[in-house]
């Protein structure tokens, strides 16, 4: 995992972590390209400009320099072909696995359209602590070893 920084600091009006959270990705957008990069390996930018919600450019390059800004992401060289670019979550960005878990359960239980496994809430319902250590270690091993995206 890329080293931990201190986030930039958005213009705050309050000291509401909620608030802060909301700073940096309360928006549409900057949850599902973490989703992506977190939750689906997805690294290149044409990776996640194809994703099913279907996210303009400008505004893909707009939240990946955003979080790219606060810390949450880092960008680097593919080894493969150095004029292309990965795009990595940070521990930081590890972080919010917990909470990605719990939309997607929620979203799941609520939405009767759900593209959720039964079996993803079923495992969730039996052990989430188990769950989300088990999405943590492959996201860790993945930025480790599979660079290739």
């Amino acid at each position: 995992m890329a080293k931990r920084r201190k986030p930039a600091r958005p213009k705050r009006e309050s000291g509401c972590p909620i608030s802060f959270a909301l700073g940096i990705f309360g928006d549409r957008w900057s949850l599902l390209v973490l989703r992506d990069l977190i939750l689906k390996g997805r690294r290149r930018y044409k990776e996640l400009v194809a994703a099913e919600e279907g996210i303009a450019t400008n505004i893909l390059s707009d939240r990946l320099s955003r979080l790219e800004e606060h810390g949450l992401i880092v960008r680097e060289p593919d080894e493969k072909d150095r004029r292309q670019v990965l795009y990595r979550p940070t521990e930081m960005a590890v972080d919010l696995i917990p909470m990605l878990v719990e939309l997607i359960v929620w979203g799941a239980r609520n939405d009767p359209d759900t593209a959720v496994r039964d079996e993803f809430v079923a495992q969730f319902e039996e052990d989430r602590d188990a769950l989300i250590t088990l999405i943590v270690s492959q996201v860790e091993s993945t930025a480790k070893g599979g660079r290739g995206g």
